[in-house]
């Protein structure tokens, strides 16, 4: 890990210029101390040769002068003097015996001796026996003459001595270097420590703004760039904070402007990814996952019917508008593109509307105009027509004119009733009805109720029937107005139950304790499309609108309207061809005995 950190980084980066800095400066040092080490003895040999000669050339008794020279230059330096190829003098021990006249005649460079008559000095391996390794040494060859007589003066000196020199020296400068990479080891690790401080600092302050935690502050330890860069950090911190704090209360208004809309909004990208979807277009997204029979949760991508108006919307370059029937619901469907910041359309938005109650309130106010001038056609033709007749006295006898009579007030009597039915409609929708609450027991109420129509329901040989889950219960309620509801709905089951059906009046406690009381048919039902509808005025699923006992198609409007004001609610439910259920609940005021 030390490796793989700043710390760890540095300090080898640093070890490793210094070590190659003091390994090329170790290899120079001792390259130039042994070159300067062996400059320095040919040049004293040179010097010593050339004292050697001018004494020489001085004195008669060369013999003894070269003794005396020999003595005087040390036992490290030897001295042979040559004349015509014959050693005149030698200070050569027996070791170093193999130095001959021939031997330095074959080297080229102290052949210059005796044939240029030059000064030459060389670095050289001496012979030796067999049994004796080479010796290194420095020979200075120099001409002399002697009595007039041209000789050769050769000074040998062994690099042993030099070369212990050499490596004491060279010992030296390796532990100079071995103590100063010592010291830089201890130097870097200390630098790239205080260096790596105030960065482990900002790691740590990083980490923490990764995870949320924007107030962390970095200490300022020092004021160089690592101490901007840690007060740069810290601003940097704060300004993201901010950011992120308008950022989260924008998108909690934002989303708090999606939850709170009546229309669904659903926002998706080009694939079909649905990004972001309010309530309203849950429910929506719920009833499109319904109809095509698979779980909502499993899905991601938006309906087809969207997806069809986003391409034509990017087609055209505008929005489209679309309308979708679901679960006998009206959706009305608006589709914009997303543009990016480039100009290319990364998406769409798309507003969903709930238009069943316009559409419902549309067929109302187109119905509400042919209801009632029908209802009203045919008795105000019959009475025009009775009445015109019994003015002209077309009635042949007494029997006709009563006839005539009847119809008459028969059809009056309709009339009064559709108006009375408006009036109550109107009231009731109005809220200026008062209802009187009374404690009912239920038992007997049904029973009273129902039994008005078992003779009706005798002569269609249908079973009128009345089930309750308590026998002894009581309730709070206005029971006119409730039994108008329940001769409403009974009246309607009888009348659309064929022959050998079933009409079954029940009574169950609700979950939340209220009052459920249905009326079950096994009759003709009702088509899905018309259910959504049942409960408004004027409407009537039978669309040839008889006359006799079809009713004014008011009286499922006026009977929600009354378990609206007692603050319970009315549902239906139904299957073609296989039955209806009205049911509605009155919510509890009083505990059952």
């Amino acid at each position: 890990m030390l490796w793989r950190s700043v710390v760890g980084k540095l300090w080898g980066t640093i070890l490793l210029l210094v070590c190659f800095v003091l390994l090329v400066l170790t290899v120079l040092l001792v390259e130039f101390f042994e070159n300067f080490q062996i400059e320095t003895v040919e040049n004293d040999l040179t010097k010593v040769a050339k004292q050697i000669v001018s004494v020489t050339n001085d004195h008669s008794n060369t013999i003894d002068v070269l003794q005396i020279s020999s003595e005087l230059i040390g036992d490290e330096t030897k001295m042979l003097v040559l004349h015509d190829e014959e050693i005149v003098f030698s200070s050569l021990s027996d070791v170093n015996n193999q130095i001959t006249p021939q031997f330095l005649k074959e080297d080229k460079d102290l052949l210059k001796v005796f044939t240029d008559e030059k000064i030459v000095k060389k670095e050289m391996m001496l012979p030796a026996s067999s049994d004796e390794e080479k010796v290194s040494a420095i020979v200075v060859g120099i001409p002399l003459e002697l009595n007039g007589e041209r000789d050769e003066v050769f000074l040998v000196q062994s690099l042993e001595s030099m070369e212990e020199a050499i490596q004491s020296t060279t010992r030296f400068i390796l532990l100079a270097a071995g103590v100063a990479i010592i010291l830089t080891t201890i130097f870097a690790f200390f630098l790239s420590t205080r260096i790596n401080a105030p960065l482990r600092k900002m790691r740590e302050a990083a980490l923490a703004v990764a995870r949320g935690k924007f107030d962390t502050k970095i200490p300022v330890l020092t004021q160089d760039e690592i101490g901007e860069l840690a007060i740069a950090f810290s601003q940097m911190a704060k300004q993201l904070k901010y950011n992120m704090t308008a950022l989260s209360e924008e998108k909690e208004h934002l989303a708090s402007i999606l939850s709170s809309m009546a229309d669904g909004v659903i926002t998706f990208s080009k694939d079909g990814t649905i990004l972001e979807v309010n309530p309203p277009a849950e429910r929506f997204l719920q009833g499109v996952y319904f109809e095509k029979g698979f779980s909502p949760e499993g899905s991601k991508n938006v309906p087809q019917v969207l997806m069809n108006l986003f391409d034509e919307s990017e087609r055209q370059g505008k929005e489209q508008i679309g309308e979708i029937t679901l679960q006998g619901h009206h959706w009305g469907l608006i589709v914009s593109p997303l543009y990016s910041n480039n100009g290319t359309i990364r998406g769409a938005v798309a507003v969903i509307r709930d238009i069943t109650d316009e559409r419902r309130m549309d067929k109302l106010r187109t119905d509400f105009i042919a209801n009632v001038s029908h209802e009203l056609r045919t008795p105000i033709s019959m009475l025009q027509g009775y009445s015109e007749a019994l003015v002209d006295d077309i009635a042949g006898n007494e029997e006709d004119k009563k006839e005539m009579s009847r119809i008459i007030y028969d059809e009056s009597l309709r009339m009064g009733r559709l108006v009375n039915d408006l009036l109550d409609l109107a009231r009731l929708e109005s809220g200026n009805m008062r209802l009187t609450y009374e404690q009912v027991e239920l038992m007997s109420y049904l029973t009273r109720i129902t039994s008005k129509f078992q003779v009706i329901a005798k002569e269609k040989d249908i079973k009128l029937s009345v089930d309750l889950e308590d026998t002894k219960i009581e309730w709070d309620f206005d029971p006119d107005r409730i039994e108008q509801v329940l001769t409403n709905l009974i009246d309607n089951a009888i009348r659309h139950t064929s022959k050998g059906g079933s009409v079954e009046v029940a009574q169950r406690k609700s979950d939340r304790g209220g009052l459920i009381i249905y009326v079950k048919d096994t009759g003709s039902g009702i088509p899905e499309e018309d259910l959504p509808f049942v409960f408004e005025r004027f409407y009537k699923a039978d669309k040839a609108r008889t006359r006799g006992r079809s009713g004014t198609g008011l009286g499922l409007s006026i009977a929600k309207n009354i378990i609206d004001a007692h603050e319970g609610y009315m549902s239906v439910n139904s299957r073609l061809n296989e039955g209806t259920m009205f049911s509605f609940v009155l919510p509890m005021r009083k505990k059952s005995k």
